[in-house]
């Protein structure tokens, strides 16, 4: 919320806001407590022979009053994790750890709410650390890896683009899955220099297919939030499109419509240098979040993907299918193109093409392949595909 605030209406606003919230849990605190700022917008309070339950509640609803800054009304919505000593911790450093834990889980149950650390958070905190510790060497022991997943155009069945998508496979812990190990990334940092390494490793292997004489169709990359909030982003992308030889219009970068609203501004003015060099822009799992449509006709998009909880039961579920048909409507009203997700039975491309929907990716078609399988499915469906070549 904090960096939402400062990027958005000025630091000075940010830190005029920090003053005010802290104000309010010193209000709540005695004289002997302890209230301490790590930095960012997260405090530690130490609070010595007390109701942690009451104290933290009252807490909860001191902050959560809207708060008046200039002439701005801004609403925060805590979360709190707590921890006793010495049943949760007998030192400062597995203290914090555990009531960082803690206050995970409050986000996770909904925010504007507080939790105790419980012994399967400790588990479960012992197991991020780990993942946390494997990724600082993942990429230079070659345990990461890109598979790629096709993209089809509805009408002709021709592959335009394909999706770059990271796998882990650790030697000890196995495959991860990157719903696990991508927050793990974002959350210490280490997303930034993984995201370089994602794109750069596309663009490579995008060039060195079509260097094989294949014709050309569009890498897409995911972004995170935290990449999205680096102000040498749109450098960073041209630079990686320089040494690789691809040109602009063959990169679509996608991000998902949850981030793309955590800082819309940010992403306005982000979007909107990278679509002036000709490269795409993707808003996935669209229908899932909270987008603005003032926001959305900002945004420069040009494609928005069809999430596959929509997609998967639209032959069965008319709610679904209300659903596509009104955001590939929106699509078509704002001159964009749509792309659905999760298409794998043989139903659902004939539905999704009569509705006009553009473009089709999914197991029906492909499993996501590494660079070598992937080389081989692009050259054997160079004339895209039929229900009698479709590999399931």
């Amino acid at each position: 919320m904090l960096s939402w605030v400062s990027d958005t209406l000025g630091h000075h606003i940010g830190d005029e806001l920090l003053v005010q919230i802290s104000d309010r849990m010193m209000q709540v605190l005695r004289a002997e407590d302890t209230l301490v700022r790590q930095g960012g917008d997260e405090f530690f309070v130490v609070l010595p022979d007390t109701d942690e339950n009451g104290v933290a509640q009252k807490m909860v609803e001191a902050i959560a009053q809207k708060v008046e800054v200039e002439h701005y009304d801004l609403f925060i919505t805590p979360s709190i994790g707590i921890v006793t000593y010495p049943q949760d911790g007998n030192d400062a450093y597995a203290l914090l750890k555990n009531a960082d834990a803690a206050m995970y889980q409050a986000k996770h149950d909904g925010r504007n709410n507080y939790g105790f650390f419980t012994p399967q958070m400790q588990a479960h905190a012992s197991r991020l650390m780990q993942i946390e510790n494997a990724l600082r060497q993942a990429v230079e022991h070659n345990e990461m890896a890109l598979h790629y997943q096709p993209q089809h155009d509805a009408k002709t069945g021709k592959i335009i683009g394909v999706e770059a998508l990271l796998r882990w496979n650790h030697p000890q812990m196995g495959a991860i899955s990157p719903m696990e190990f991508i927050p793990v990334a974002e959350q210490s940092g280490q997303i930034i220099a993984l995201g370089e390494w994602i794109l750069q490793t596309a663009l490579q292997q995008h060039h060195a297919w079509l260097s094989q004489g294949l014709e050309p169709f569009v890498i897409a990359v995911n972004l995170s939030a935290v990449q999205l909030r680096q102000a040498d982003l749109p450098e960073q992308i041209f630079k990686a499109l320089e040494e690789s030889g691809v040109a602009p219009e063959y990169l679509e970068i996608e991000l998902t419509e949850t981030v793309t609203m955590s800082n819309p501004e940010s992403a306005i003015k982000t979007f909107e240098q990278l679509t002036q060099e000709g490269i795409k822009i993707a808003i996935d799992d669209f229908g899932t979040g909270y987008s603005s449509l003032n926001y959305l006709k900002r945004f420069h998009a040009t494609k928005l993907k069809i999430d596959q909880s929509f997609v998967r039961d639209i032959t069965i579920d008319s709610e679904d299918l209300a659903i596509v048909e009104a955001i590939i409507s929106l699509a078509k009203s704002l001159n964009l193109k749509t792309i659905a997700e999760g298409v794998e039975t043989p139903e659902q491309p004939a539905l999704l093409k009569a509705r006009d929907c553009n473009e089709l990716q999914g197991y029906y078609f492909s499993r996501p392949f590494d660079h070598e399988a992937m080389t081989a499915y692009l050259k054997r469906h160079a004339n895209g595909f039929d229900s009698d070549n479709v590999n399931h």
